[in-house]
């Protein structure tokens, strides 16, 4: 039995569900470099979107076979693969030395202050979706439910 995924509360929303990408998937794909665009994910089958959340990615190993598992989706339902982004070899929510300045600035227009040690105490997982969640790019409306579901600030 393949491991439960890991969704976030602030996620529950849409993962029952799965039309959105949820932050696991997210993270697995900048571990592997493959860009997922959501046009690729909704052509998956419920089954498929499930797969790709449970299935590991946590090595060199794991992520070759996980990116290879996406690519073959992606072709099978377009007939062309995703684009690849490169790995990053230090990415910032593997460094619990650094909290990147988009944190910082959006947690800070919160009116939240993440002390070095509060970020030290959070998994990988929790300041990947942070970072994700505090780009202008995103949307940022699950940044604040993400900041107390991490026990950052108060709800």
């Amino acid at each position: 039995m393949p491991p439960s995924p890991v969704f976030f509360d602030f996620e529950a929303d849409f993962v029952e569900s799965l039309r959105c990408i949820p932050m696991i998937v997210r993270f697995n794909l900048d571990t592997c470099g493959v860009k997922l665009k959501l046009h690729h994910w909704n052509q998956f089958s419920p089954a498929e979107r499930q797969q790709l959340a449970q299935r590991p990615c946590q090595d060199a190993a794991t992520a070759v076979a996980y990116g290879d598992y996406v690519q073959g989706l992606v072709s099978h339902y377009t007939g062309a693969p995703a684009k690849t982004l490169p790995l990053d070899p230090h990415p910032p929510w593997e460094n619990p030395q650094s909290i990147p300045p988009e944190v910082v600035t959006r947690a800070a227009a919160e009116r939240c202050t993440i002390s070095l040690d509060q970020w030290q105490a959070l998994d990988p997982l929790q300041r990947f979706a942070l970072i994700k969640l505090s780009r202008p790019s995103h949307e940022n409306k699950n940044f604040y439910p993400a900041l107390v579901e991490f026990g950052l600030m108060d709800g």
